[in-house]
């Protein structure tokens, strides 16, 4: 289980990250995060990104969050051959409130794209999957400070962030998050930016792989709606991060 081809097809994910596809998110995340922390990846997926939290807050704690059994379960394997000894994954979702939600997946398969958001079903064959969810407020008690959060969730952002008032409030972690206006069922992304400077954040949006700041950022632009797949457009901007001034 152990063996160098299987650790490898593990990293090759988060490897290509670091190196490429999530580099300027990483970087900050990596900027900020110490052993000791505790730091929570909402939609890990497979693992990209929790892999190096895992590494980077070394005795400290990682909380990975993945409603999709399949992919819950590859976590936990990848866990054991890395090995990633301070990561808890949690087969449920992350929401403004506790209960159940019921997750659209597109395909057959589990997706990276799979949502709670209608806004998502709606533009994709989905079949749909109950779900327990949970808020990152009644999840992580008062005396564990939160470093770092990053969020993946294909348009429930907005919840997710709601149901995390206090750990905003109290400890102000980085913010690294996806936010599309496509996903979004209600409101826009501009709401959701404004929710989070109420906390006091500001930061920066992930533009042609560098960083511009977030004051620069126009919907209209960098989340224009054109023919053919959207990520041709070099101006297309969906990632943001985000620090409490």
């Amino acid at each position: 289980e152990g063996s160098l081809p299987v650790r490898a097809r593990f990293l090759r994910r988060p490897l290509r990250a670091r190196s490429r596809d999530q580099r300027a998110e990483l970087g900050a995340i990596l900027s900020v995060l110490r052993p000791g922390d505790t730091a929570v990846d909402v939609g890990a997926n497979k693992g990209s990104y929790t892999y190096w939290l895992s590494r980077a807050a070394g005795p400290g704690r990682v909380v990975a969050f993945e409603p999709q059994q399949e992919l819950a379960d590859y976590l936990r394997l990848a866990a054991r051959v890395l090995p990633m000894r301070n990561l808890t994954v949690e087969s449920r979702g992350v929401s403004g409130r506790s209960g159940t939600l019921a997750l659209h997946v597109p395909g057959s398969g589990p997706s990276p794209g799979a949502s709670f958001e209608m806004a998502v079903a709606a533009h994709a064959s989905c079949h749909h999957v109950e779900v327990p969810v949970v808020a990152l407020d009644e999840y992580f008690g008062p005396d564990e400070p939160i470093r770092v959060v990053k969020v993946d969730v294909e348009g429930h952002e907005p919840e997710v962030f709601r149901g995390a008032q206090r750990i905003l409030e109290r400890d102000g972690p980085l913010l690294v998050f996806e936010c599309e206006q496509r996903h979004l069922s209600t409101g826009t992304v501009r709401d959701v930016l404004d929710y989070l400077r109420g906390f006091g954040y500001d930061g920066h949006f992930v533009h042609r792989s560098g960083l511009a700041p977030l004051s620069a950022f126009r919907p209209e632009l960098h989340q224009r709606a054109g023919p053919g797949p959207f990520r041709r457009d070099q101006d297309y901007s969906n990632n943001f991060i985000l620090r409490r001034g």
